[in-house]
């Protein structure tokens, strides 16, 4: 999922990178048929881009244009809010958008992504980077877009509450039990000023992870191993140690918020959360200490497993210049493209040990463990497959687990019937024509 700070855009950004740039999708000439050394004609591409992401690929357009003259690239955006449904409009309704940038898993219904695969290949494109994210995110055998930037899941925690309470701050290798017994230890007070020990988002992956960190994926038939995680999240309810769902919804209660007013030791999301922080800090609004460090593993699992949620460029497949669209993808994505996303914060989806550097700074800025993000084994938060996050995610898996959580079923019903659901809602509509991974 796409969890950031979002922009306030009254409506679409669009920035000219190049002056003289023609209009988006033409060109006064072919450069792919030019050969070596010859004068090439310049090419006209049109790229639409998340909101968040637009000054970083503004930055890195800079350096591409360096090396590829020949290449003109005219950016948009659209609000955060709009910006999948109305993207699928315009792309459905044949806009010459050539290249575009978002979650994978949206488009992959629509017929309109270029598979990338002889792009890479006749590239020779070093795809080692992006480690196990280029296989995850293949679909069918074949690979439809190149991951930019990912976000992936920490513990952040309060220094200062702990410090104060006289107990260790949270190891970097913790199991999930170990994790309960830290929160029960830091939980104390009760009503409007009360320390909670942690604070567990009403979303379902704040359960449903520890089954993903096994290997486990939310669409396999046998969901046995996300009971635990359900019971899990109830057990610490129980404990007092977390604020309860029901009392997350009625008072409208949010990570961000919570985490920011104090009280609250430990606070499991994701990376987003520190550029969060960094802002509450620069604007003077909070001034405790805080720090990371992984989140917590089931047992036999090792430490700094997470989950990540790749965000990829990919190309149209109506395109006219498919092999020009390729190149921005191919730059924006890998190293030189990473290392500009890396120096604004963002964690990248082709790592180096020149782009871990970059990301982690000279240790100038919170959070002092921040390398721990680019240390991290990863498994998909969801397999990128259409309709897993819109139909499972959002609906069937939130839906039943919250049933569960206001005690109207039983966690065994619970998973029985997000297993039923998984069937008749997504995969007797998807399951035949969608494989995730190579």
């Amino acid at each position: 999922m796409k969890k950031s700070l979002t922009l306030a855009v009254t409506g679409s950004v669009l920035i000219g990178l190049l002056a003289g740039c023609g209009a988006a999708g033409s060109s006064t000439g072919n450069s792919s048929s030019a050969s070596p050394g010859a004068k090439t004609e310049k090419v006209s591409l049109k790229a639409t881009v998340l909101t968040d992401d637009l000054e970083t690929f503004k930055a890195a357009y800079a350096d591409f244009s360096k090396e590829n003259p020949n290449i003109d690239v005219q950016f948009e955006t659209i609000p955060q809010a709009q910006y999948y449904e109305k993207l699928r409009m315009q792309l459905s309704s044949g806009e010459n958008i050539d290249i575009f940038g978002g979650n994978m898993d949206v488009f992959l219904d629509t017929g309109i992504l270029e598979p990338l695969d002889d792009y890479v290949k006749k590239a020779n494109v070093d795809v080692s980077g992006y480690g196990p994210l280029f296989d995850s995110l293949k679909v069918n055998g074949k690979i439809y877009g190149l991951p930019y930037r990912k976000s992936n899941w920490m513990l952040f925690y309060n220094k200062t509450l702990f410090d104060q309470a006289g107990v260790a701050y949270p190891k970097a290798d913790m199991t999930w039990n170990e994790f309960r017994d830290l929160a029960k230890k830091m939980t104390k007070g009760e009503g409007a000023n009360k320390i909670y020990g942690a604070f567990l988002h009403p979303w379902a992956q704040t359960w449903y992870m520890q089954g993903v960190q096994t290997g486990a994926s939310i669409i396999d038939k046998d969901l046995s191993p996300f009971k635990k995680g359900l019971q899990f999240r109830m057990d610490m309810e129980k404990d007092g140690s977390i604020m309860g769902w029901a009392e997350q919804i009625t008072t409208s209660a949010h990570y961000n918020s919570a985490f920011q007013k104090g009280n609250v030791a430990m606070n499991l999301i994701g990376d987003w959360h520190v550029a969060q922080l960094r802002q509450a800090e620069a604007e003077k609004k909070i001034s405790f200490d805080w720090d990371v460090v992984p989140v917590p593993h089931p047992d036999g699992v090792a430490a700094n497993t997470s989950l990540a949620t790749p965000v990829s460029l990919m190309v149209n497949k109506s395109s006219k210049h498919k092999e020009e669209a390729f190149k921005v993808v191919e730059f924006m994505s890998g190293a030189k493209g990473a290392k500009q996303f890396a120096a604004k914060g963002f964690l990248t989806g082709y790592i180096n040990d020149d782009i871990r550097k970059t990301y982690i700074g000279d240790g100038s800025q919170k959070p002092k463990n921040i390398h721990y993000f680019v240390e991290q084994k990863e498994y998909p938060e969801y397999p990128l497959l259409p309709g897993v996050k819109n139909i499972l995610v959002g609906n069937v898996y939130k839906q039943e687990g919250e049933m569960a959580l206001t005690g109207a079923q039983t966690v065994d019903q619970a998973i029985q019937k997000i297993g039923q659901r998984v069937q008749s809602e997504w995969a007797d509509k998807y399951a035949k024509d969608y494989k995730a991974g190579k």
